[in-house]
């Protein structure tokens, strides 16, 4: 079972962000404040969770979060500002969105840019500790697989139906021989069988 809260004194936020090491597309953020009391033991860090059940809990999240906002930013903004500031963006766009303001922060995972003077938490592997984290990450993914989904007629070659973006051997192989697409993150080197993230 996840946490309902991190702390009580301040309305608390859960942020985490999908589509980090992927070669085309944005990156995805979203943020969630639940009630304090907040429970729903089908919740669980995304990667855990199969498509059709990340699909049925995005619009209970929706319906039962206090406040919600999903951010991206685009490939080309990757490109300017790397990887990992993209992130943090995406991050801070999710809770400059959210009707309700957040008045602390629990982050997946052991960095974050400070969002102004909010103070903020970071939690390695939150997405399966705590719900607003979680549920964040099924938002953040399940918004990014449709806007990936949306490209993907468009660009057939690149199989982004079933690889989402993420440098599967047939994408790889498809950039290789057809060149990049305009949603395509320039400064990831496609041939890196790592794909390190900087």
């Amino acid at each position: 079972m996840l946490f309902s809260y991190y702390q009580q004194q301040y309305i608390e936020a859960g942020c985490d962000e999908a589509g980090r090491g992927c070669l085309a597309g944005p990156v995805f953020a979203a943020a969630v404040i639940f009630p304090s009391d907040y429970c729903n033991s089908l919740l669980n860090d995304s990667k855990q969770l199969s498509e059709k059940k990340r699909l049925l809990l995005r619009p209970i999240i929706e319906q039962e979060a206090l406040a919600y906002a999903v951010a991206s930013v685009s490939a080309q903004e990757i490109d300017k500002i790397n990887i990992l500031n993209a992130s943090y963006l995406a991050m801070h766009r999710a809770l400059d969105a959210l009707q309700t303001k957040a008045e602390f922060i629990l982050v997946d995972g052991n960095r974050f840019k400070s969002y102004g003077v909010v103070p903020h938490e970071c939690i390695v592997k939150g997405d399966g500790k705590y719900l607003s984290i979680a549920a964040a990450s099924i938002l953040a993914k399940t918004y990014r697989d449709d806007h990936m989904d949306s490209l993907a007629s468009e660009f057939p070659h690149y199989d982004w139906l079933s690889n989402k973006g993420y440098p599967t051997i047939k994408h790889r192989n498809a950039v290789l021989e057809h060149g990049f697409s305009p949603h395509h993150r320039k400064t990831f080197r496609v041939t890196d069988p790592q794909l390190k993230l900087f």
